[in-house]
């Protein structure tokens, strides 16, 4: 089955939403052996919206529009899908009755425009919207199913996985396919595939398909069977054997992330983390407190950016960053020491680095960090060189790090 997805939203086209729907979306269809071949974003615009429609209509055997189905003059959705179908908007009653739950339910008044949200074309099939106003509609032409969802990205996905999913796995018997997800850090893509490659050899040898997924920081792996769970032992024992290789890179499957990687470990280990940051400012306390119930073992950061407050907040010898400087191993050891006797906890990471795009020197260049790590029993600083973008340069920081506490300190 070939999909389509069209994404109306001016906002999408001008670079201030981003597009996260049509990505979910593909993923989603590829479980149930789904093939999104072409992705349209159209503004909110009639013409726009016919053009995409007739399009994917010539092309597609399921088509997923979402946006435009608001409240405001600019949400047109439904109307173009009127003249498109040759069909008119009529007040549905049973969306009428969620529509004015949900008002109720939140005491506000049910407006006009509120009640115009339960008129959905006649020759459409709704689909409930149990957690917003906008309901989803299926239409059919020329054997191509439309289905319109609203843009909001937490209703969308409501409906499309109690909706949408079941709804077209029943009507195309659709097989579903296996996906299992492992996530590295710490290594490159290229490097990475060249370390793997008779490993790679033998999954294509089975006839699963392998994909790298880069991000900074990360690569992550992903399996895929034809042959749904049928395949999953197989394709779990290959990542076991990933695992084995590149202990220091693997870290989890999926949307484990390595901060709560990190704080599964900590738990078990009833041990307490803090932080000292300079060049992260903040970014490693700001990925931690991400994880649910961070509380039970993060007990705080210190962001020491200038040189006067690292020798305050955490005693760093003044002496240490004028002769070794404040991007150094030295001071590096100190931030984390002083953070651990501050906030008395079993471990502190410290980074301390040059972010860019200036600052850096032909001995200490833009992209140079040294991270540190404090226990009551050692303390380890390891230098890393990354590159002269910013943003970059500190997410990748915050990834070494904890995986630094990680491959040196939380092995069991």
């Amino acid at each position: 089955m070939i999909a389509e997805i069209i994404s109306i939203g001016d906002e999408l086209l001008i670079g201030k939403t981003l597009n996260t729907n049509a990505s979910w979306i593909g993923m989603q269809l590829s479980l149930i052996g789904v093939s999104v071949k072409n992705v349209q974003t159209v503004s909110d615009e009639s013409y726009a919206i016919t053009d995409a429609l007739s399009i994917a209509e010539k092309r597609s055997d399921i088509v997923i529009i979402t946006g435009g189905l608001g409240p405001t003059k600019d949400d047109i959705t439904k109307q173009v899908l009127c003249n498109y179908f040759d069909t008119k908007l009529e007040i549905n009653l049973d969306v009428l009755k969620q529509v004015e739950s949900f008002f109720i339910k939140r005491k506000k008044p049910l407006l006009e425009v509120n009640v115009q949200q339960a008129a959905v074309p006649i020759k459409s099939i709704v689909l409930p919207n149990t957690i917003g106003t906008a309901p989803g509609m299926l239409l059919e032409k020329n054997k191509t199913i439309f289905i319109s969802l609203p843009g909001v990205p937490y209703e969308m996905k409501e409906i499309f996985t109690k909706e949408v999913l079941p709804l077209l796995t029943k009507k195309y018997q659709l097989k579903s396919i296996y996906h299992l997800t492992a996530n590295t850090t710490g290594i490159g893509e290229s490097y990475l595939a060249e370390l793997i490659k008779d490993w790679e050899d033998n999954i294509r040898k089975d006839g699963f398909s392998l994909a790298y997924l880069p991000s900074p920081g990360m690569v992550k792996l992903r399996i895929t069977s034809p042959n749904g769970e049928i395949d999953k032992i197989k394709i779990q024992q290959y990542f076991l054997d990933l695992e084995h290789r590149i202990p220091d890179n693997f870290f989890s499957y999926e949307d484990d992330s390595l901060s709560t990687v990190i704080g599964k470990k900590l738990i078990t280990q009833n041990k307490t983390l803090s932080t000292v940051e300079s060049c992260t400012g903040g970014g490693i306390a700001s990925t931690i407190v991400d994880t649910p119930g961070s509380s039970r073992y993060y007990m705080g950061s210190i962001v020491a950016y200038s040189y006067e407050l690292k020798s305050l907040l955490v005693e760093v010898n003044p002496e240490t960053i004028i002769t070794k400087g404040a991007v150094s191993e030295e001071t590096a050891i100190e931030m984390a020491l002083g953070g651990l006797k501050k906030m008395n906890t079993d471990y502190c990471i410290a980074t301390t680095g040059i972010a860019g795009p200036d600052g850096g020197t032909p001995d200490k260049p833009v992209g140079l960090v040294w991270i540190a790590i404090a226990s009551n029993e050692r303390v380890l600083a390891k230098k890393f060189i990354f590159g002269d973008n910013r943003e970059r340069n500190r997410q990748m920081t915050s990834l070494a790090a904890l995986n630094l506490l990680r491959t040196a300190f939380l092995k069991e």
